[in-house]
């Protein structure tokens, strides 16, 4: 019983290229395709599918850049329907609220959800039962990653991503260096360009490297929101 009470647990539920997926529930024929969704006037790339993806298609790239490659791997194109997927994304969220009504909405394709009330050892069965349910309901597939604060929730995602059952916890890893020496610092979730810049420039190339960098040297050389991303990392919630 003691597990339940003192761990953390923070899931964050991620839909997979949310808007290619809201377009593919209505139209199945493009399903195992390469698809693609631009931004409002069609000028940039806003959601790929993996098919999409594997063909080297970049995240924000201008249509025209990638326009060759489109025409030459019949890539279907659409455009952004902002109703569509605002309506999907409420749907996502409100049966995430059937399993926690404390849900935090992060973005049109993101919530938090904290599932500490559950055991270390079921965990991750309830992320793969909030993952099944999500689809069921919605036609949306989701990744979940889960851990003990919302910094390693994010990176819990990420490999969740590659997986095939779409669910990664980190709870009940004793030391989680290894997983984190494979998370390049600029994937660290509040690490923008800058900040990447400056870390690198001081040797910190990944998650494990800051850390387990001194609080010392990261209140003196960076700000806050870097001791508290370390803090984050070592697995002390501290991002409200």
């Amino acid at each position: 019983m003691s597990s339940i009470q003192h761990t953390k647990k923070i899931a964050l539920v991620d839909c997979n290229s949310f808007y290619v997926s809201c377009e593919r529930l209505f139209n199945p024929k493009i399903r195992k395709k390469p698809v693609v969704v631009l931004s409002n006037n069609d000028g940039c790339i806003i959601s790929r599918s993996n098919e999409a993806k594997a063909l080297g298609i970049k995240m924000g790239e201008p249509y025209f850049k990638a326009k060759n490659i489109i025409i030459k791997n019949d890539v279907q194109v659409f455009s952004s329907n902002y109703s569509l997927y605002g309506d999907l994304s409420r749907r996502v969220m409100r049966t995430l609220k059937r399993f926690n009504s404390q849900i935090e909405v992060y973005s049109i394709d993101e919530a938090f959800m904290d599932l500490s009330n559950f055991s270390d050892e079921d965990v991750e069965r309830v992320g793969k039962e909030i993952r099944e349910t999500v689809l069921q309901w919605t036609g949306i597939p989701t990744s979940i990653g889960i851990a003990k604060t919302k910094t390693l929730s994010k990176i819990a995602n990420h490999i969740a991503k590659k997986k095939l059952s779409g669910v990664t916890s980190l709870i009940g890893i004793e030391n989680l260096d290894p997983i984190l020496e494979k998370v390049e610092i600029n994937d660290v979730w509040g690490v923008g360009r800058q900040l990447t810049k400056f870390y690198q420039k001081n040797g910190i190339y990944n998650a494990k490297q800051l850390k387990n960098k001194s609080n010392t040297w990261i209140k003196k050389c960076s700000n806050v929101l870097s001791s508290r991303t370390a803090m984050e990392l070592r697995g002390i919630p501290c991002i409200d």
